[in-house]
């Protein structure tokens, strides 16, 4: 019975022992269990013969500890000798395209002076691409390559031959994307060339010849006698003055005519919209047309001039109004003088306050229209007075 008591009293133990290590937290419960079990049931000798077995069921700590740092040297050892083979493979790497780039400098130093001039270079690129290669490439490519500026290659800017070829394509795809670049614009041009044709071929804006300077003075004869009505107390006072009654003369045949003011008037606007006649004859029109227009605001003064004289009895009315009329007749004729004159010579008489700018206004130019051919956007004209102002 003792013998079967101590028995399993050093089975527990054991189990006890070997439980250490996966439960550190009931260590000190089972401890205090293994002291009562051990004062209930085992004699001194059983402890004895107890201690030996669990000493001899634990690892050794020290022996642990020595495997571990042998493992890990040992990797360290395996690291240094791979990092010593990939310098090793770099290094034979490097020499052997050093090399390789040194035979074929040689190849390309055909005079053996240490530097590859440009017709070296293109002699030995043709034989390694079995094609002839253009001059200016091979000069680009050089001006590419060449660190110092020397205009030639040494054996550091050299590299390879398949950096050159490299490059050369380089070149080549530049070359192409220049020409493509520049096929584009030229295209651009004549497609816009096509449109300012068209423009023309829908508005005669070319220069005038001298048929189109004689006719462009035409227009203003509207105006011209339309201000004759001014000249009433100037013909009155000359009866002996032949010019004074021709003018009184062409007067009455023009006013003779029924309505001859408004068939005018809407001949000329009628005129003014066919595209196909000289611009500089277009340009007068409308000059004359808003000219004509003017004459209305010096009648309207002078009507309201009478009218407040006559009905305040101010004296001399009579005297203003005839300078008035004669500053009309004499600010018409200078401004028709003006314009006929610029008009014979070739340029636009536009220079007239108010009027001239009345008429750029109405005018149609070739940039007016759309690729199209529509009408769009306003004159040029009128642009160009927008950023005269602005400025």
């Amino acid at each position: 019975m003792k013998i079967q008591m101590q028995t399993s009293t050093l089975s527990f133990l054991l189990m006890l022992t070997s439980s250490q290590a996966f439960a550190p937290a009931s260590r000190t419960f089972r401890a205090q269990g293994l002291d009562v079990a051990r004062s209930a049931f085992v004699t001194p000798s059983s402890s004895s013969v107890l201690h030996a077995t669990a000493d001899s069921a634990l690892p050794d700590p020290t022996q642990t500890n020595n495997s571990e740092a042998d493992e890990v040297q040992r990797l360290r050892a395996m690291a240094q000798k791979l990092r010593d083979e990939a310098a090793s493979l770099a290094a034979e790497q490097t020499k052997k395209v050093s090399d390789a780039a040194m035979k074929a400098f040689a190849k390309f130093d055909l005079n053996h002076d240490g530097t590859i001039s440009v017709d070296e270079l293109k002699v030995g690129l043709e034989k390694a691409t079995k094609h002839e290669i253009p001059q200016n490439r091979i000069e680009k490519l050089v001006q590419k390559l060449d660190a110092n500026g020397d205009g030639a290659l040494q054996m550091e800017e050299f590299a390879s031959v398949d950096r050159l070829k490299n490059q050369l394509d380089f070149i080549v795809r530049e070359e192409k994307a220049v020409a493509l670049e520049e096929a584009k614009r030229v295209k651009q041009m004549e497609e816009e060339k096509q449109v300012q044709e068209m423009r023309m071929a829908l508005v005669n804006d070319a220069e005038p010849t001298a048929s189109d300077k004689v006719v462009s003075v035409l227009p203003y004869l509207f105006p011209l006698l339309d201000s004759l009505q001014y000249a009433g107390p100037w013909v009155t006072s000359h009866p002996d003055n032949a010019l004074a009654q021709a003018a009184a003369l062409v007067f009455t045949l023009y006013r003779s005519i029924s309505l001859s003011g408004f068939l005018a008037f809407f001949a000329l606007s009628f005129l003014s919209s066919d595209l196909s006649l000289n611009r500089l004859v277009r340009f007068n029109i409308q000059q004359a047309i808003y000219l004509d227009f003017a004459l209305f605001v010096p009648g309207l003064m002078a009507a309201l001039l009478g009218a407040v004289g006559s009905g305040l009895g101010l004296p001399g009315t009579g005297v203003v109004t005839e300078y008035l009329s004669d500053g009309v007749v004499l600010g018409t004729l200078a401004t028709i003088a003006y314009a006929s004159a610029t008009s014979l010579l070739g340029s636009t008489p536009d220079q007239v306050p108010f009027v001239s700018g009345a008429a750029k206004s109405r005018m149609v130019t070739p940039d007016m229209f759309d690729e199209e051919g529509k009408l769009v956007g306003l004159s040029r004209g009128v642009e160009d007075d927008d950023v005269n102002k602005e400025e």
